[in-house]
């Protein structure tokens, strides 16, 4: 698996659990599901920022895309992409 492939999942983990923990809040603001979605989203965050430092291969863009909240990791993948 390519390293643009392993930092386009870690980005929609961590997307998708910052969608969730919102969701949460928004609606039943349940403290259990913040108990468990509030880590894994800062793990996922955290593994974002050290595998797009660990990409960008001399581009910096990608690590400063990276730390973005949310969206950094996406956009951080498509930064990375050999086409870019």
């Amino acid at each position: 698996m390519s390293p643009r492939r392993i930092l386009e999942i870690i980005g929609a983990v961590e997307l998708a659990t910052l969608v969730l923990m919102l969701g949460n809040i928004v609606t039943v603001h349940q403290p259990k599901i913040s108990q468990v979605l509030g880590p894994v989203h800062g793990l996922a965050y955290t593994a974002t920022v050290i595998a797009a430092a660990l990409v960008m291969s001399g581009r910096h863009r990608i690590w400063l895309l990276a730390l973005i909240p949310g969206i950094g990791g996406l956009l951080a993948a498509r930064a990375a992409s050999p086409a870019a």
